[in-house]
Formats: C-alpha cells, structure tokens, sequence
C-alpha cells in the first residue's frame, strides 16, 4: 500500500480511506484526499464519489457534497440517500425536500436513516403549518424557536400565521429578524406576499412602500402574485394613485391583477373608476369571474344605479352564476338599496339555496326600504326554516322593531336574541336599548345597557341618546360622568346627545358646559350638527340674540346649514319675533328650495302676528315652486295592528267616532272638566 513513503490508491482502497477520514471528521486530510482523487481520475467511480459526498456532509461543507454530487456521472441509491442526508442534517430542509422529491421522481430507494430525517424535516413544518391555521401562534412560536436550522418554509409559515391571524406588527418584526440573518435564509415568492399581507392590515403606506422597494431590489417585482400583493396592499393603504401605477407596470396580468385593482377602487369609494377599469378589463379581452361581478354590484348599489344593477343580473345569469350563493346575495342586497325591493323578493323565492345571508340580506332589504311588517314576516319564516340567526340578523329585525315601534314585538325579538346567545354582544345590545327607547321604554333600556358584559362609547352614546328622547335630561347628563369614571371618551355623537337631551329638557347653562368641554376636556371640534343642537336649545329658552350670535360665530369657520336657519326661525315663530325670523327665512329658503318646512314656519309665524297678506306670499311661492307638503302622520297600535293617522285624512273606517271623541276631547281640556275627560275615555 505504501512506496517510498507514499500512499498508494486504487479503487477499492479509496473508499474504505475516505471513510476513516470521515469518522474523524477529519476536513483537511479529506480534502488532500479529494485532490487527489481528482488528479488520479478516480472520480468516475460511483462508490470513491460517495464516500466523498459522506466525507463532506460529516464534515457540515454541504456546499463541497453538492459540488461533487453534481459532477457524478453516474449516481445509484447511496449517491441520493447520502446527499439528501446531509442536507436534511445540516437543516438544508427545503433543498433536502426538493432532492428527495427529484430522487423519488429517478425511482431510488431511500434507506431508513433517509426516511427518518425527511419525515423529520415535513413533521416540522407541517405541525408548524396547523398550530399556524388553527391561530394558535403561541405553540408555533414555541416549535419554531426549537428549530435549530429553519428554513424559508419554516419563516414563511410563521410570518404568515402572524399576518392571517391579525398580528401584522409581529409578522413584520419576524421578518426583520429574518432578514437580519444576513441571508442565511432568502425569502421566496410566498414570504413577501405574506409580509405585504401585514403591511395590508395595518393601513400604514410606510412599511409597504419599504418593502415594495426590497421586492424590486431582490427581482420579485415581474412576479404576478407579488405584483397583486402590492396593489391590494396600496389599495388597503388608501394609496390608490400607487395601486395604480403598480398595477400598470406589471409585464403580465391575471384575473386577480384585475379583480385586486377592481376592489381596491371599490374599497376607496371610487365606484365610477371601478366600472370604468371594468370597461377596460373587456376591451383587453379578461373575462369577468364572480369576483368581479361582486365588486360591480357593491359600485352599482353605492351608485343606487338600477339599470346597471340589471344589466349586471343579465351577465350573472348567462355566465350560469346563479348558483354562487355569495353572487346572489350581493345581486339582492344591490336591488334593494336602489329600491327595487319586488326584483329582490322574486329573485330571493327563485333561490333554492339560501343560507343565512341570504336570509339577513332580504330581511335588511326590507327594513331599508320601509317595509318592516315585511322584514318581522320574513324573520319568522327565516326561524321556521330552522336557520340560526346571526347577529347581522338581530340588528335588521330590531330596525324593524323600531320603524314600528311595537313593544310586545320588540320583546319578542329579545327573547329570541337571549335564545341565541346574541343579547350580550355590544352591538345588538346597543340595538335592544335602542329599540326599547324609540317604544318609550326607557326602563327597559337602562336594564339592557346595565347587562351588557362589555360597553364601547356607541352603546354608552346610544344610552345618552336614549335618556334625551325621552325627556331624562338630567339622566344624561349624569350617565355622562359616569363616563368620565369609566374612563370611556366620549365622541362627537355623544355630545350631540347630550346637547339635544339639554335642549329638550330646558338645561340650557349644562348644555352650553358640555359644548365648551368639547374644546377643552375631549379635544373634539364641533361640527355643524353640534352648532345646530345649540341654536335650538338657545331659541327653544327664549335667547333669541344667543341662537344668532352662535350662527354668526359659526359662519367664523364652518358653513351654517339649513338646519340651524331652521331652529332660528322655529324659535323666532314660537316667541313671534317675525323681524329676525325673516332674516332667518332668507337662509333657509336660499338653501332649501324645495322643501316645505321652511315655508311652514314662515307661514305660521306670519299667522301669529295676523299678517295675512305674507302668509298668502308664503303660499303663493310654494305653489310656482312646486313645493310638496309632506302630510304628518301617527300611528296607534291596537290588537298587534298598526292604525296610521294622516293630517286630513278621513279614510280609516271609524273616522267620524275618533274625530268626534278627539274635538269633544278638546273641549273638555279646555274646560279643564277631569271627569268630562274620564267618561270619554270609557
């Protein structure tokens, strides 16, 4: 074996030679070794090539196994077992994977030592893969610190489980860690899209627009996934200009290029823009999908444009899409917002598929469009129908409760929402409490309110909201700090609640502290609404001077609307100060033209003094300007039956008797005659 102090090799001394040096892990002999191989042209040989890829992967240089691995002419079994070993040791997971895959593909036999570290590297990252699906992000966090070599699978999963699961700002921490890794691990087409996803989530164009630069600084920006990426991330950043640009640099586009750029201006309320890129999309030939067809209908509802809703249907039903449940519910809730709630009710019984959208959304479509006996009637069939309610349900049932103000419906309807486990969720009790106030129950309410287990300033505005309404002024007012005890900041529509509370209550000093604590304790700016609550509230105590000097500083910054003209010339009509109450007309009139309440006031007002002579000039402009009088109307509710009264109106069927009670009624209130009243009533 030896000559002259040389060591002699052949083919059947060599492997056995590499072997020992790579049972002492010995890199350096092992390397003087392969030099020599190749000189002496021993690299042909299967098995020397072999013990080469061992010598190398015991010795962790997988780049120096790789190397000889691909120059092997010819490769058998042990070839594959032992590169794929090596890099699935060394936690080369994904190349391992992709090897082993190729090996399969070349009809080898992996060994069992093989097997094991390729089960391993899979039981990894798809335990890593489920705790991620199921949001169980502890228990992934914990299996990924106990990988010792992660690879880009590993940090994918992870990063997006974070973005998937709502936690945006950890998934982008995780990827700053992962690109502090100095490259170790180069992130894939997968890992930016996730990272973009987060970016998405947080609506903040910062850490989008950074990571829109590394994409195209790594070469990832002609990839068509990323690029959709990028456009729904600006578009959700509401950079719509960007989203566009993207959009139009891309080389190559899909349906979801389209579909991304389609929501994303329908998602910024640009709904023209969206159907003009659809006009677009047809002229290069991209047939529309569902998707595109739920984004048209969301514009056409936005757009309460009717023919298109149409024209839309006429597309869904040649395309056979009749049968998408999520297609048709949008196609109902788009008729009903554009009023044609008869082509919803006939497209809803022609459904044989309705799930509980379905339901809420032709039950919402009634309730929008003024027909609550409708929407209760369809709830009932909903119920029979065995269908759960959800809680989207509740809250379009419960605006059918308050339309009709039926208070035996109502608690009707709370029984079911306690069946349900729905009463305590914050929305649809801020709903109940709502409803309970427009009956008049505000004991009711104040229960509903005091048992929700959780309270958001909605549903302590909506109790503020309730106290007004029904005359508890001081209720409010002291709900109002024990806000301020809660640690709850009140918003613009709490004050505004409290204001209309204090001026129907007559509390004119505590509304006036509420609207400067505005300024000084909540940091809000009043908006034209709270300046309107207090012309009212100023007009309805009499100050007069007050009400205009609060117009007059209004003017200062914001634009004075109708509604405070109106509450000036209200209050002007009730104290019979026609002088300023004609300046007050002008306004109104100026912005109102067509509305008749501004010329009411101004004709009752003139009545009051006896100037005939303006309140036949009110009455003529009305009639050249074709202004309709809207007719007022009340309802009484008798044996579940709702009775509608209309001013002038003599069509009910015991018309004469109830006006007959009601003038012998108001004679009796004028006579102050208590038992003339009692014997009418019985």
């Amino acid at each position: 074996m030896r000559r002259a102090g040389t060591l002699l090799l052949d083919f059947d001394t060599l492997p056995s030679v590499l072997k020992a040096c790579a049972g002492d892990a010995c890199l350096k002999r092992g390397a003087a070794l392969h030099a020599r191989v190749v000189k002496g042209g021993f690299g042909v040989c299967t098995s020397v090539a072999n013990s080469m890829i061992s010598l190398y992967s015991r010795c962790g240089v997988v780049d120096s196994s790789w190397n000889v691995f691909n120059h092997m002419p010819k490769r058998d079994s042990v070839s594959w077992n032992a590169m794929i070993h090596g890099l699935l040791f060394h936690g080369a997971h994904e190349d391992g994977l992709v090897l082993f895959m190729d090996a399969r593909a070349a009809r080898f036999e992996p060994n069992v030592a093989t097997l094991v570290l390729v089960l391993r590297a899979c039981w990894r990252n798809s335990l890593l893969s489920n705790y991620a699906k199921s949001h169980d992000m502890d228990s992934a966090h914990r299996l990924f610190d106990e990988i010792c070599e992660r690879d880009v699978v590993s940090w994918s999963v992870m990063l997006g489980g974070y973005a998937q699961g709502g936690e945006a700002e950890a998934a982008l921490r995780l990827f700053r860690t992962m690109y502090r890794t100095g490259g170790k691990v180069e992130p894939d087409g997968l890992t930016l899209v996730s990272v973009l996803q987060a970016c998405s989530s947080l609506e903040d164009g910062k850490p989008g627009r950074m990571m829109h630069a590394y994409v195209v600084h790594r070469g990832f920006h002609c990839d068509v996934f990323i690029g959709n990426s990028l456009v729904d991330m600006y578009s959700k950043c509401s950079d719509v200009e960007s989203a566009h640009q993207t959009f139009r640099e891309m080389p190559q586009r899909n349906i979801v290029s389209w579909n991304s750029m389609l929501s994303g201006l329908v998602y910024n309320e640009r709904y023209l823009e969206a159907l003009a890129l659809f006009d677009s999309m047809k002229t290069v030939g991209v047939m529309a999908d569902e998707v595109t067809l739920v984004n048209l209908l969301q514009s056409c509802r936005n757009l309460e444009q009717a023919v298109w809703c149409k024209c839309i249907h006429g597309m869904v039903t040649r395309r056979s899409f009749e049968s998408n449940v999520v297609v048709v519910n949008m196609m109902l809730d788009a008729y009903a917002k554009c009023d044609l709630v008869n082509l919803a009710t006939r497209l809803f019984q022609l459904m044989d598929n309705r799930n509980m959208i379905t339901w809420s959304t032709m039950i919402m479509g009634y309730a929008y469009c003024g027909m609550p006996d409708e929407a209760i009637s369809l709830f009932g069939e909903m119920l029979f129908a065995n269908i759960k309610p959800s809680s989207v349900t509740m809250l379009n049932v419960l605006q059918a409760c308050s339309t009709l103000q039926d208070i035996k419906l109502s608690r009707s309807v709370h029984g079911i929402a306690v069946r349900n486990a729905l009463a305590k969720e914050v929305t649809v009790g801020t709903a109940l409490l709502n409803t309970y106030a427009k009956c008049g129950e505000i004991n009711l309410s104040s229960k509903v309110f005091g048992e929700l287990p959780e309270k958001n300033v909605i549903s302590w505005s909506a109790m503020v909201h309730a106290y007004g309404m029904n005359g508890h002024a001081k209720e409010a007012l002291a709900l109002l700090h024990k806000m301020k005890v809660e640690k709850v900041e009140p918003n613009k529509v709490t004050v505004l609640s409290l204001l209309s509370a204090c001026s129907h209550g007559g509390l004119v000093e505590e509304g006036v502290s509420c609207f400067k604590d505005m300024f000084d304790d909540y940091s809000l700016e009043p908006s034209p609404e709270h300046y309107s609550c207090m012309v009212d509230m100023l007009g309805r105590a009499g100050d007069l001077s007050g009400a205009l000097e609060v117009i007059n500083k209004m003017s200062e910054g914001i634009e004075v609307g109708a509604s405070a003209w109106g509450a000036l010339l209200s209050a002007c009509r009730n104290f019979g100060n026609w002088q300023l109450g004609e300046q007050a007309l002008s306004h109104v009139m100026k912005l109102e033209q067509t509305k008749a309440s501004g010329y009411l006031l101004a004709s009752n007002m003139y009545a009051m003094d006896g100037l005939r002579s303006h309140v036949a000039r009110m009455r003529l402009m009305m009639r050249e300007k074709h202004v309709k009088i809207v007719a007022g109307c009340s309802s009484v509710h008798v044996d579940r039956k709702v009775h509608k009264f209309v001013a002038g109106d003599e069509s009910h069927l015991f018309s004469e008797a109830i006006h007959s009670a009601v003038e012998h009624l108001h004679l009796c209130m004028q006579s102050g005659e208590k038992d003339c009243i009692l014997t009418v009533c019985g």
